[in-house]
């Protein structure tokens, strides 16, 4: 097994990993979300008027609808729809009504799910010198040939690394460094569940890292439940399938980084 890789575990099942990983994704949920004020007023108006198509057309606007049903995104991405089928509106009325307005507000202004928060936190972490270094922009970056950490966009990093280390795949990086001479790329994911999204989430970081013809050392900065042991899918591929590549926590980045 790779010796990051096996490191990573180490220090996920003997030491202080979560409450250590919390100063790299601290997950704090956020506050209610705010609701436009003039929208709401129309839907207090139209729930008490019992008027279907303008509640569905205004509760639409919102960022989250209050209810979950397979039919709702086809409503909010075609408008001309809720005209065509009163039985679903119908159906999907009922159900607003049997909740009313206090229980529909509640779940309207629910705070983003914790893991859709995440995505910025690596960054962040990087940017307050957790690696011994201060990330620096794009043409700082390429002005020297010092040990540096890339601050740039997903984007800019694909480009980046596209124009100068033949990487080739349509998908941004979360990390670029040089050290020792040596570019890293890679992609940074905190895994928080198995299966569904996360699942997906770990077969995208994979796919970077089988990524052929790249002129740099290709990492997997991942963290969460891959680390646990047991037959879940996550810990046999990073143990077995993927024991060959550099798959690690954030936690021990840096000390790989400054032994290349």
């Amino acid at each position: 097994m790779n010796y990051w890789t096996d490191l990573s575990i180490q220090y996920a099942n003997q030491k202080s990993y979560l409450d250590d990983l919390f100063q790299v994704y601290p997950t704090i949920p956020e506050g209610i979300r705010e609701l436009d004020e003039n929208i709401w007023n129309e839907i207090e108006i139209f729930f008490e008027q019992k008027n279907d198509l303008e509640l569905i057309n205004r509760l639409l606007k919102l960022d989250l609808f209050p209810i979950k049903d397979s039919y709702i995104a086809f409503l909010k991405r075609d408008a001309s729809s809720i005209k065509r089928n009163p039985k679903t509106i119908s159906r999907i009325c009922g159900r607003l009504y049997e909740m009313g307005l206090g229980k529909i507000f509640e779940k309207c202004s629910e705070p983003k799910e914790t893991n859709r928060q995440i995505g910025p936190f690596f960054k962040r972490w990087l940017n307050n010198k957790s690696l011994g270094l201060q990330p620096v922009k794009l043409n700082g970056f390429i002005s020297d040939t010092k040990d540096a950490i890339l601050d740039a966009s997903d984007k800019e990093m694909m480009d980046f690394a596209k124009e100068n280390l033949g990487y080739n795949r349509d998908k941004g990086l979360d990390f670029i460094a040089r050290f020792n001479q040596k570019y890293v790329i890679g992609e940074a994911k905190f895994l928080t569940d198995f299966g569904g999204h996360q699942n997906a989430q770990f077969a995208d970081a994979m796919s970077t890292i089988e990524a052929e013809g790249v002129n740099a050392v290709k990492i997997a900065i991942l963290d969460g439940v891959l680390y646990i042991k047991g037959n879940n899918k996550m810990y046999k591929d990073i143990t077995e399938k993927y024991k060959n590549h550099n798959i690690m926590s954030a936690l021990v980045l840096r000390e790989f980084l400054y032994q290349l």
